[in-house]
């Protein structure tokens, strides 16, 4: 499916990890577009950050890495640590250790701006790679956001106001809990780390200057976030290029025949936009 299948390494001793990356270089001619400085349309490439327990190899990845193979531009799939064929220990995942990874993966194999198509969780790492690029004086590689059934601070927002006492009780004593999920036979897992780590990334305590396009889509039927989180992240988001699109009937996963036509419709309007 993909032009190479390649690895990064991040990390020292414990902290060591091997992440899992496809890259599909842009063809001739629309490098050419990327790389002259020029050139009247400069087509970015696509980067996917995927959510909580995802992986690349998930329809919309897969479909985005189609999408892209079919006109001819760069795209750079990765699994975060703990996840899909990267290696890593899940438990020792959180927020930030994931955002070093997305922006290593960024820094490492993609060229020129990009469009970055976060999912769920994705969404959330997304805006913060925005904020730390801003920091080191990089805005420019990043072109917009095309974001998924967004779910930043999901672990405070979402999850942290709905744990009961015993749950409260788990993640001191054992450092970790278990709820079942009906995308998979195996519980999901929240460790007290990524609590902990979660609220240092926090994006919904002020306002969020990507200093690109946004387009959110988020399905109405979503059980795992709200719709209600996606409004109140265009609170935060204070640029006029923010566009937000309701799908009435759709899920979280956003992965039916339909879902996936929004979203390449999208990245096409970014891209050529």
């Amino acid at each position: 499916m993909t032009e190479a299948n390649e690895q990064i390494e991040l990390g020292k001793g414990d902290a060591f990890r091997t992440l899992a990356v496809d890259h599909r270089a842009a063809t001739d001619q629309a490098r050419m577009a990327q790389q002259d400085p020029l050139c009247a349309t400069i087509r970015p490439g696509l980067v996917w950050l995927g959510g909580y327990r995802s992986d690349m190899m998930g329809t919309k990845a897969v479909e985005l890495d189609r999408f892209a193979q079919s006109h001819g531009l760069e795209c750079t799939r990765f699994d975060y640590s703990g996840h899909g064929r990267s290696g890593g220990d899940f438990m020792q995942g959180t927020i930030s250790r994931w955002l070093e990874e997305s922006l290593a993966v960024l820094d490492r194999f993609t060229h020129g701006p990009q469009l970055l198509i976060g999912s769920s969780m994705g969404a959330w790492i997304a805006l913060r790679m925005v904020q730390e690029l801003h920091k080191e004086g990089l805005s420019e590689r990043v072109c917009g956001l095309l974001l998924l059934a967004p779910a930043p601070d999901f672990t405070s927002a979402l999850h942290e106001p709905l744990l009961t006492g015993a749950q409260l009780q788990a993640l001191e004593t054992n450092g970790y809990i278990e709820e079942a999920t009906p995308y998979g036979p195996e519980p999901n897992v929240y460790t007290k780390a990524l609590f902990d780590d979660g609220r240092k990334n926090q994006v919904l305590d002020g306002l969020i200057e990507t200093g690109c396009p946004v387009h959110i889509i988020q399905g109405m039927e979503d059980p795992d976030v709200p719709y209600a989180h996606a409004l109140r992240l265009v609170e935060h988001l204070p640029s006029e290029d923010v566009v937000l699109t309701l799908v009435r009937d759709g899920d979280h996963r956003l992965s039916r025949p339909q879902d996936i036509a929004m979203m390449l419709n999208a990245v096409s309007a970014m891209v050529e936009g």
